[in-house]
């Protein structure tokens, strides 16, 4: 089952993230306070898939009026290659077409093979004409990869 992500779901979608090998998570945005912040700005974007009595999959979905954009895209790995990762991104999808969104974008890490093969396989293309810039605001922000 595909549904709406909300702040009750973070335990369940962080006990995920912590099973998906090279996965990143940052100590301040993906904290609880940090996903409530994000789900009260984007309370109808985002979904978990729930299978089996937990959550197997996730993805935080927002926008900023303009564009879309995924993150933390995510399927426990017992459950891959069933058609919920790409259920998720229909739902998202719609979600974001109902509030006029036109263009989605994500972003993938280069060493992510399996996700990069995954939005290749469903028709989503890679940039090339554009370079992706980062600027961090706070440094207590850390990134702490899963091993």
């Amino acid at each position: 089952m595909v549904r709406t992500m909300t702040i009750e779901d973070y335990d369940g979608v962080r006990a995920l993230w912590l099973t998906i090998k090279g996965f990143a998570i940052r100590s301040i945005d993906d904290s609880r306070e940090g996903i409530a912040h994000f789900l009260q700005r984007n309370p109808t974007t985002s979904v978990v898939a729930v299978e089996d009595g937990r959550i197997v999959g996730a993805i935080l979905c927002g926008h900023d009026g303009r564009r879309g954009c995924l993150y933390h895209v995510c399927v426990s790995e017992n459950y891959r290659m069933r058609g919920i990762g790409k259920a998720m991104v229909v739902f998202c999808m719609e979600a974001l077409k109902k509030e006029q969104i036109n263009k989605v974008s994500l972003i993938a890490f280069t060493a992510n093979d399996i996700g990069n093969a995954f939005w290749r396989r469903i028709g989503w293309t890679k940039r090339e004409d554009l370079n992706y810039y980062d600027f961090t605001l706070n440094e207590a922000n850390i990134t702490a990869f899963n091993r």
